[in-house]
């Protein structure tokens, strides 16, 4: 099985100081998979059936789910659709939520369902960033998908229980209410779900990702169960005891008392905690639907007031629980160079859930100037370029202040001078050329989902829409603002300039080709019938997603593409041949004739010096239960032909000496002493993160490696050139000089997580060329 590799965590910047700003520590997302948790068939109904809340006609929906019924029988499906559309009214979404229903017998005794949300995710946009958001309301309050290759929702029904699939609320005392269950088990997909586990031989228990769920479960005397010891035996009879909902929303919806929760003793795995409790509610007309047992007869077809306060919680930052004790020192300080200022990161004590921390003083050791930030990393402005800073930090709560740590010195210098190619494009993506004896820049627009090409014409550029505006001539609207490469030839004359490029939206490669007079359009892979093994010798067209990454290099033999198969983690190449494609596998497939096995082609690029292609790519081999890479090579393939038969395949860095993952991005270029290669890699100590960056003539058999030293994290994007290697650091643009290692800050501002950048020589000026703060933008020293 392979899976997508995607780099995780977070922080902001907080004010006094430059906000907002986005650290490396803010690269993405993080995810961990989520519990599951159960419906128990409770008695026989002795009392009148709870009646089903009357249906509303034509009741706006907030959100959209969608649903996989998979062996779910047909005499089922109406009242499954009836619980859907009744949380589509109440569950307010922009992204659709993808919903997985199975059908099968049950794995414990009693149980009539159980969901999961499938993954619990950490982003950016949340309310609280160090809880652990359910997906489809992690979605919903990010306003996007955060994991597109995976439903939001599983729900499991059992097949052997005595439903009753009616949806009229009559059900009868002996048969279970499907409809009634499953709202229910939505309820708990959307996110009303703890993050806790419970060990019932020692009887300790622990809470590793807690969820917003979580953060507002009180104890007694206070303390929010997201704060208590993990792993300690005082939590464990925690749940063993008596928890409440501590949330404004729920506590005004349920008559100014604190709800209270299903916490039993013995601790039922499943059932306590994430359930309303029992014996408080059984009886509620209006908010029985979270109790944890289902009696025959039951029936509930509204979430309730009391519920969807809940949930309206969970979407608002928790408060700040009960302080235990005084904060430890913060860890992990560090000062980075900015202009006229300095970024300063820390991570939490390690006691920070114990000592509910307020916020964290920042002093300048040299002004005695001191601000209080709530979250790191800060941005301290207003200090001189080329003087000497260092910095103390103390953790603050309500019962004192740590101990100060200091940060390391550092030096602010000036960026780069900047000039705005084109200031309503991002250039997330982008590539150059020489077309016609002008430079010319591809890139993307992510707003308007286009791909635009930039022409310098003297001082000036002329910009136009290649694709993503239009229906006509082979053009499409869809979102075509993916990963590209651009390459140019000439044939009889005539100079012809070719794109690949991704459509976001169908997940297939496209190609666009200019001969001087006009564009021609065509998709080349992802719109096939199905998708092919990669079993199969004979390649043809296929339906797997080919958007992530693509390569482009021109031979004798004509026009060829490469690009990731992220259905199948293998590497694909096409090669033109007059108006058709001759289709391969490259790499990914197999152990032998020095091929690999690994998941590749995340990242690549390609050029050809003489009738030979280089393509470099990164092979990943491991990854850890949040999709973290731990393990990936450097792979290195070349071709002087249009053949699969001959490849010639090298490994140009792999785990060893310290380094665990090599990757994260790779760049090619051909120097006067030789074709040169790129990319980052990481340890268990910069774990997941990188902290090098490499450099190897491919030819050679040792590499060169440099520190990004006080500029932060070095990531994507990356470039090399004769003199410098340009790479990210912390969300800016940095180049260091090969000759004497020193690192200068390009920009000052943001770029695009994830995007590329490149060196470019105009006029005999050199630049660097990327997307920063939303802008196609040229820098100089």
């Amino acid at each position: 099985m392979r899976r997508k590799s995607i780099l995780l965590t977070l922080g902001l910047l907080t004010s006094l100081l430059t906000a907002p700003f986005q650290s490396a520590y803010a690269l993405g997302v993080k995810s961990v998979p989520a519990p599951w948790v159960y419906t128990y068939a409770g008695k026989q109904s002795q009392s009148i059936q709870k009646q089903p809340t009357a249906p509303v006609a034509n009741l706006e929906k907030k959100s959209n789910f969608v649903v996989d019924f998979n062996t779910v029988p047909v005499m089922a499906k109406p009242a499954i659709q009836a619980a859907i559309d009744t949380w589509s009214e109440n569950f307010a979404s922009k992204v659709d939520v993808k919903v997985s229903i199975s059908w099968a017998r049950a794995s414990n005794y009693g149980v009539l369902a159980a969901a999961s949300s499938v993954s619990n995710f950490v982003f950016p946009e949340a309310p609280d960033k160090t809880l652990y958001y359910a997906s489809a309301l992690a979605n919903s309050i990010a306003g996007r998908d955060l994991d597109k290759n995976k439903p939001e929702m599983e729900i499991t029904i059992t097949s052997t229980a005595p439903w009753y699939y009616g949806t009229d609320g009559n059900c009868p005392k002996n048969l279970y209410d499907l409809q009634s269950v499953i709202l229910h088990e939505m309820g708990h997909g959307l996110g009303f779900i703890s993050g806790s586990y419970y060990d019932e031989f020692s009887g300790a228990a622990r809470i590793d990702q807690p969820t917003p769920f979580d953060a507002y479960v009180q104890l007694p005397d206070g303390r929010r169960l997201a704060d208590m010891p993990s792993p300690s035996v005082e939590t464990g009879r925690a749940l063993t005891t008596s928890l409440s909902w501590s949330g404004e929303n729920a506590i005004k919806a349920n008559n100014n008392v604190k709800p209270k929760l299903y916490t039993p003793a013995p601790y039922e795995g499943g059932s306590s905690v994430s359930h309303l409790d029992e014996a408080t509610f059984k009886d509620s007309l209006l908010d029985a639907v979270m109790t944890p047992n289902l009696d025959s007869g039951e029936v509930f077809h509204s979430p309730g007031p009391l519920l969807l306060a809940m949930f309206e919680d969970m979407r608002t930052k928790p408060p700040a629980g009960v302080s235990y004790s005084l904060p430890q020192v913060v860890q992990n300080q560090k000062a980075l160079v900015g202009d006229q200022s300095v970024i300063v990161q820390f991570s939490p004590p390690v006691n920070a859930r114990a000592a509910q921390i307020s916020g964290y003083q920042i002093k300048n050791l040299q002004s005695g100037d001191s601000v209080t930030v709530t979250e790191s990393p800060a941005v301290i402005k207003n200090l001189k370029n080329g003087s000497k800073y260092s910095f103390s930090i103390t953790a603050i709560n309500s019962l004192g202040v740590s101990a100060a740590v200091n940060t390391n010195s550092v030096t602010p210098q000036t960026s780069w001078k900047a000039s705005v190619v084109d200031a309503s494009a991002d250039a997330k993506f982008l590539a150059t050329g020489t077309y016609g004896g002008k430079t010319v820049i591809v890139y993307t627009d992510s707003k308007n989902g286009d791909l635009k090409l930039a022409t310098q014409n003297g001082s000036k550029w002329s910009i136009s829409t290649v694709d993503g505006n239009s229906t006509t001539g082979g053009k499409t609207t869809h979102n075509v603002s993916g990963y590209l490469s651009m390459c140019t030839s000439t044939s009889a004359m005539t100079n012809y300039l070719h794109i690949f490029y991704t459509d976001v939206d169908e997940l297939d490669l496209r190609y666009a080709v200019y001969n001087g007079k006009k564009w021609s359009y065509e998709i080349v892979d992802g719109d096939g019938p199905k998708i092919q093994d990669y079993k199969e010798p004979d390649r043809v067209r296929t339906a797997s997603d080919v958007s992530v990454s693509n390569a482009c290099a021109i031979n004798s033999a004509g026009v060829q593409v490469f690009y990731r198969d992220e259905s199948q983690g293998i590497v694909l190449g096409a090669v033109k041949y007059g108006s058709s494609w001759r289709y391969e596998i490259v790499d990914g497939d197999k152990d032998t004739e020095n091929r690999s096995t690994g998941d590749v082609g995340f990242h690549m690029k390609a050029i050809t010096v003489a009738k030979k292609i280089h393509l470099i790519y990164d092979s990943v081999n491991g990854f850890d239960l949040e999709k973290n890479v731990t393990k990936g090579e450097i792979r290195y393939a070349t071709r002087s032909s249009g053949v699969v038969e001959d490849w010639v395949y090298d490994t140009l860095d792999t785990p060893g000496n310290g380094v665990s993952v090599a990757g994260y991005d790779v760049t090619i270029f051909n120097s006067v002493r030789g074709v040169t290669a790129g990319w980052f890699t990481g340890n268990g100590i910069s774990f997941p993160y990188p902290n090098l960056l490499r450099t190897k003539f491919v030819t050679a058999t040792t590499t060169t490696t440099y520190t990004p030293g006080n500029f932060g994290i070095p990531d994507s994007p990356m470039a090399i050139d004769e003199k410098s290697v340009l790479f990210g650091c912390e969300l800016r643009l940095c180049s260091l000089n090969k000759a004497d290692k020193v690192i200068s800050l390009v920009s000052k501002n943001q770029i695009t997580d994830g995007s590329k950048s490149t060196w470019i020589t105009i006029n005999k000026t050199r630049y660097a060329l990327a997307g920063v703060s939303g802008k196609l933008t040229l820098f100089k020293p």
